[in-house]
């Protein structure tokens, strides 16, 4: 739920213009080519699994936890290699073409090995915590998959803003007592208390604005980028502030939870059906064997792909509830736009993205349809104070 790919329309510059869309073209090839580089990727692993998997074997025994464990490191070791030029080039190289970042080399590398100590025990937990559920509930792990994703994503939503994302960023409560007022007035009636303001340091590794909307329970906090707090007037930030807020009022998260349910269970009953269907044919030693890992990630990677427009556009509807929130809770267009402007800018966004791309990649909806919305509502705004507590209109 962050605005990093929140779009201006507002007139740029032109070389500002020409700068930004090369800039975003290159971040689209960048993500064709890591989907068809995971793709060929897990076909190459699928043609190659039985062999992995006799090799593996040799190695480790016939037993299937150890099996699973070694089959589950040597694919996720093979998939980083190949991920790895292509991440490096988004994420560096291109960053500091564009002079967007401000890691070193070394910063680089060491935020991805602390990605592996983190990401690496939990994929493993997650992969045997899978496959316990496919050995022991018999013919329906379909569903009870579903339920552990759940019970996995409350987990992980209680622990993110607390736990981990400290490991990558520092995060510090708001302190500013002029800003704790304001957006105490703006939260008023809504259920989150200001207390449950942070900012985010993100100005150690890139000049990039953002914000998001994290967590569960207590610990659900909005967190705003020290970039974005540097560099906007306080009505611009009030509107930030108050678009996350909207996705709290709106219950955004608890419904996102609750899609992914329901994708989780179709996923992994079709995943069912197709193992069932080919796994023997294909040389594996069954469909619930350890060996049709490199099958089960094709059949997921490919439902991920199918359902990707379907969740963009749920995410681009609860995107345009949180915009309207933001312009009926401070009754400030103009600092409405300014502030979307001033992400476009920093962030280098193209203001006019091609109508497929943004069909198929994008979670937010274009800045003509939010600017337009802004235009839209004009009427209805009370001409008051932006820092108004009035409720907003549902």
């Amino acid at each position: 739920m962050n605005v990093e790919n929140e779009v201006s329309q507002d007139t740029p510059a032109k070389s500002d213009l020409i700068e930004n869309k090369r800039y975003q073209r290159l971040k689209h090839i960048d993500t064709l080519i890591g989907m068809i580089v995971s793709i060929a990727g897990l076909l190459v692993a699928v043609w190659l699994g039985p062999r992995i998997n006799a090799l593996v074997q040799d190695l480790v025994g016939p037993n299937r936890w150890l099996r699973l464990i070694a089959l589950g490191f040597v694919y996720a070791a093979g998939f980083e290699l190949l991920s790895l030029p292509v991440d490096f080039w988004s994420g560096f190289i291109l960053e500091h073409q564009f002079k967007l970042s401000r890691e070193t080399l070394l910063q680089w590398w060491w935020k991805r090995i602390k990605m592996y100590l983190v990401g690496g025990p939990l994929g493993l937990a997650l992969l045997l915590g899978l496959y316990s559920v496919l050995w022991f509930t018999g013919p329906y792990w379909w569903l009870a998959a579903a339920l552990g994703w759940l019970a996995v994503t409350l987990v992980l939503g209680r622990i993110l803003p607390t736990v981990i994302l400290p490991l990558f960023y520092k995060v510090t409560s708001l302190e500013d007592p002029t800003m704790q007022e304001r957006f105490g007035r703006l939260a008023e009636g809504t259920g989150l208390k200001v207390e449950g303001v942070y900012t985010l340091g993100l100005s150690a590794e890139t000049k990039k604005a953002n914000a998001a909307l994290t967590g569960m329970g207590r610990s659900r906090r909005v967190l705003l980028g020290d970039t974005l707090l540097q560099q906007f007037r306080p009505d611009e930030i009030d509107v930030v502030f108050t678009h996350e807020l909207g996705h709290h009022v709106h219950q955004h998260l608890p419904k996102f939870i609750v899609m992914e349910v329901v994708l989780t269970a179709l996923m992994c009953f079709f995943a069912d059906r197709v193992l069932s269907a080919v796994a023997i044919p294909m040389g594996y030693p069954g469909p619930l064997d350890p060996a049709t890992l490199p099958l089960f990630l094709l059949v997921v990677g490919i439902f991920g792909l199918c359902m990707m427009p379907l969740r963009n556009a749920i995410s681009r509807w609860f995107e345009r509830q949180s915009d309207r929130y933001a312009l009926q809770r401070t009754s400030n267009p103009a600092a409405y736009r300014s502030a979307f402007t001033k992400l476009a800018d920093i962030n280098k966004a193209d203001p006019d993205p091609n109508r497929f791309l943004v069909w198929l990649w994008h979670d937010h909806p274009p800045i003509r349809e939010r600017l337009a919305m802004a235009d839209q509502l004009l009427p209805q705004l009370r001409p008051e104070s932006h820092d108004s507590p009035r409720a907003a209109f549902q």
